[in-house]
Formats: C-alpha cells, structure tokens, sequence
C-alpha cells in the first residue's frame, strides 16, 4: 500500500467508499474486519476515507472477506490499479468493466452539483423517452433488454433531488441549442422541456439557459462539465475535495486540484451570470415547447 496521495484522490476515493459500503453490507465492523485482515483500524480507516492507495491484491482480499460478486471485485481491483495522473481519464471499458460506473457514485455521495450542457438536456432532468432515444443513438446495437435497463437506472439517479432528507442542490446552465435540437419525436421534445420546467420549480433545483445572442461566454471553450461539492464534516472542513467531471465520447476526466476546480468554478460564475435569469429561461423553455407541440 502507498501512503502519501498523489494526483487525482478521485480513484481512491471511490474505492475506499465502496469498500465501505461492502463491509456494512458483510455486518463487519472496522474492528472485526481489521482483525480478519491483520491490519489496525487506523489503516482501514484510512483506505475507507481515500486517503491512501491500495494494491489490487489487497482489494481482492478484503472482497473475498466481506462476500462481494465476482464482477464488482474485478471493478474494484480495476480501481485501485488506476494511475492518478494529473487528472484521471477514465476509458470507458479499460481496466474497470464498462458496467461500472465511477461517476454515479460520486454523484449520489454529492451535496450540490453545478453543471453546463451545451448539447444534452443532463442525465438528472431527462424524461424515460429522452433518455431512451440518447443511450439507444450512443449505443447502437444495444438489445432491447439492456436498452431498458440502463434508462431505469438513469431515472433511479434523479432520486437524489427528490430524497426527503437532503436532496442534493442542483444548478444546471443549458445551452439554447439543448432546446432546438430534437431529439426523438417532437411531441417527446415538448414532454422532456415540459419536465424541465416542472422540476425546476423544487427549491433544490435552478435550470438557467445561456442564449445564443450571448455570444462567446467560458462554456464555449470549457465544454460541458459537472462540478460536484459533497458534505461538510462538523468542523466545516470538507469531507472529501470538491470534483470536476467532463464527460467523453470514450471516457470520463475527473479533476480535484485546487486550480482545475478554481478554473472551472470561474467558468460557471461567468456562464451562470450570461444566462436568462430562472423565470426568463422558463418562459424561453416554454416558447420552445409550444413550437414543437404546433409542429
């Protein structure tokens, strides 16, 4: 095991948080599971919160204790042989099983999430049908079964802004061209901005959009990209840093560096600022809406 964290935590985070959540589900305590591993709780304490790296044989050692499947072990090991560059790029498929998805779990750990689409409406305001069109178009051949599958679990990701205790808060800028570009049929297109605006109304939830008479603002060099901030511990000191994420045709980059976050947190700012104020964008939302209903 290498002490001393360097580039990206997001790997070891993820790691350590789902090394944890097997252990509860194998009812080991941190003390009974560092017995049965030979190590102190203070290093299991440490693997848990990210703070250090683990060999892949470790991984499989503690998966074999605590009962984990076949599948979610190799992940896991995927996981913890990840370099941590700079900035992680996750390939999807490479090293970890494409079925694995790494930025889920940081999203449903996240207690806010501020984020820029400049062609998709996001994964946690799509409808089933938009949903459907999306992952059927990105994964071509995909069978009806496994197509079904993977729209229940995007729809089963909006549950963190409905939860009763702590709904996550969630600011999202679309670009105009997000409404215009049809996707499906164009009664979908009225159904799925209809949603936007009906969603938008939770107190946990801004939906802003950037116009195209903004002319050039940061988004257009940044691209899209998600910011995720999680929980304050009770001194109010970070439980684990704040992660940018930009999703790829072929993978995902996660970046944690104070500077990248800086840089992307200006870009928000100055997107968030270029955009129709909420109730502008709902009315902006709603014209676009009405025009695919007329056809």
């Amino acid at each position: 095991m290498t002490d001393g964290p360097t580039g990206s935590t997001v790997p070891r985070r993820q790691l350590g948080r789902h090394l944890r959540d097997l252990r509860g589900r194998a009812r080991l305590t941190v003390r009974a599971a560092a017995r049965n591993l030979e190590w102190s709780e203070a290093k299991m304490w440490r693997i848990e919160t990210g703070q250090v790296s683990l060999r892949s044989h470790d991984v499989q050692t503690m998966c074999a204790i605590y009962g984990a499947p076949e599948d979610l072990t190799e992940a896991l090991m995927g996981l913890a042989k990840e370099t941590k560059a700079r900035g992680w790029w996750h390939a999807y498929g490479e090293v970890i099983p494409e079925g694995f998805s790494v930025y889920v779990g940081l999203e449903e750990a996240a207690a806010s999430i501020d984020a820029y689409q400049s062609e998709l409406v996001p994964g946690l305001l799509q409808t089933e049908d938009y949903a459907r069109e999306i992952i059927r178009t990105h994964l071509w051949g995909i069978s009806e079964e496994n197509l079904e599958g993977r729209v229940a679990l995007r729809m089963e990701r909006q549950v963190l802004l409905t939860r009763p205790t702590d709904p996550a808060m969630l600011r999202v800028v679309l670009n105009e061209a997000v409404l215009r570009r049809p996707i499906g049929t164009e009664k979908l297109m009225a159904r799925q901005l209809a949603h936007i605006i009906f969603v938008s109304e939770r107190p946990n939830i801004a939906v802003r959009v950037v116009p195209f008479a903004a002319g050039m603002h940061l988004g257009v060099a940044a691209g899209p990209f998600s910011i995720l901030r999680f929980p304050l511990n009770g001194d109010g000191t970070e439980s684990e840093p704040s992660t940018v994420y930009t999703d790829g045709y072929t993978g995902g980059l996660f970046l944690d560096k104070p500077k990248e976050l800086e840089e992307y947190e200006v870009a928000f700012r100055d997107i968030w600022e270029r955009s129709l104020h909420d109730s502008e964008s709902r009315r902006l939302i709603a014209e676009v809406a009405r025009s695919y209903e007329q056809g």
